[in-house]
């Protein structure tokens, strides 16, 4: 199934919304985080936790999903295809990957930073705050590179899909 000319737009520019939407909440986290990190203040640490928090709790899967979808919907729906082009499986295992741990390390590690904090003690670790930041911003990076240079060629099914397309068809003549 491709997508029409408008639905595409539509999908990509939801895609590219999502995605920088992503990328600058995880920009917010890592600020956030370094700002909980570097601090004295235990009103500015808890201030910042809890700040992390609503964003963890509230934006960032729905944003996350909202990329990963669109861009399915993307692969799925134009010629790029999901398993045809290198750059394109990559974007994908990583926004799934990031998605992952966006839901299973970043956000359990800033509610046990905002659970310590809450109790009045400090920061356990700046580590629970500033790993799951960068580790993020550097897979969003990588992937906003590979779309805009689109490295690597087909995939192996790729050019079999490729060769398949170019080859002429053989026309049996009746008999």
């Amino acid at each position: 199934m491709k997508l029409s000319r408008p639905a595409r737009r539509a999908t990509l520019v939801v895609h590219v919304v999502a995605s920088a939407s992503w990328l600058g909440l995880t920009l917010g986290l890592l600020a956030l985080g370094g700002t909980a990190a570097s601090t004295g203040s235990p009103v500015t640490v808890e201030a910042s936790v809890r700040a992390m928090k609503l964003f963890a709790d509230w934006l960032l899967l729905p944003v996350a999903f909202l990329t990963l979808l669109s861009g399915l919907l993307l692969s799925l729906g134009t010629v790029w295809g999901l398993a045809r082009h290198r750059w394109v499986c990559t974007k994908f295992w990583l926004t799934l990957a990031t998605t992952t741990a966006t839901a299973f390390a970043l956000r359990p590690g800033v509610n046990s930073a905002v659970t310590a904090v809450a109790a009045g003690g400090p920061l356990p670790d700046a580590s629970e705050v500033l790993a799951g930041p960068i580790v993020s911003l550097s897979a969003y990076v990588f992937m906003m590179v590979i779309s805009v240079l689109k490295p690597w060629g087909l995939t192996r099914r790729g050019r079999r899909l490729r060769t398949r397309a170019t080859k002429p068809e053989r026309v049996r003549q009746p008999a």
